[in-house]
């Protein structure tokens, strides 16, 4: 497997995340949905990472840039037929290294609160990641889960 960083200019990553946006559309509510759009992870604050397996494109990622020493984990997403195979966990391992190479010393997360996100939240923690309170531009929300480690 191949992690690069993406300028979100193909076709094949733009209907990734297309479909990306459109489940977590129907999943959470619109006062509840976080996920960025091609423009918002086109912005110079965001780093952005596809995963190839072969040809195939098989997950992404992003960082953004808060301030100096903090940045948030966005857009991490595995394809849906590749879920399980450890796709994240390599990415994740990826873009902890590139936060600290960065001069993060600190990486935050928002990610849901339902069922559906548990997975997402194990990983977070076998991560480090532990909960906390909204961060940044975030509000308290009972449909999301607020979580954060050190680097």
């Amino acid at each position: 497997m191949r992690i690069s960083v993406d300028d979100l200019s193909g076709p094949a990553i733009a209907a990734f995340l297309e479909e990306h946006v459109r489940q977590m559309r129907a999943i959470s509510p619109p006062e509840s949905k976080h996920a960025l759009d091609l423009d918002g992870l086109r912005r110079p604050e965001v780093s952005f990472w596809s995963v190839h397996d072969g040809d195939e494109l098989v997950g992404c990622g992003a960082l953004k840039r808060l301030d100096a020493d903090h940045a948030e984990l966005k857009s991490m997403r595995t394809a849906v037929a590749r879920k399980r195979g450890g796709i994240a966990s390599l990415l994740l391992g990826h873009i902890l290294a590139e936060a600290r190479r960065a001069g993060f010393s600190r990486v935050s997360l928002e990610t849901g609160s339902a069922d559906f996100f548990l997975p997402a939240r194990r990983l977070y923690a076998t991560f480090g990641f532990t909960e906390c309170g909204p961060f940044a531009d975030y509000r308290p929300d009972p449909l999301s889960t607020f979580m954060t480690r050190t680097l």
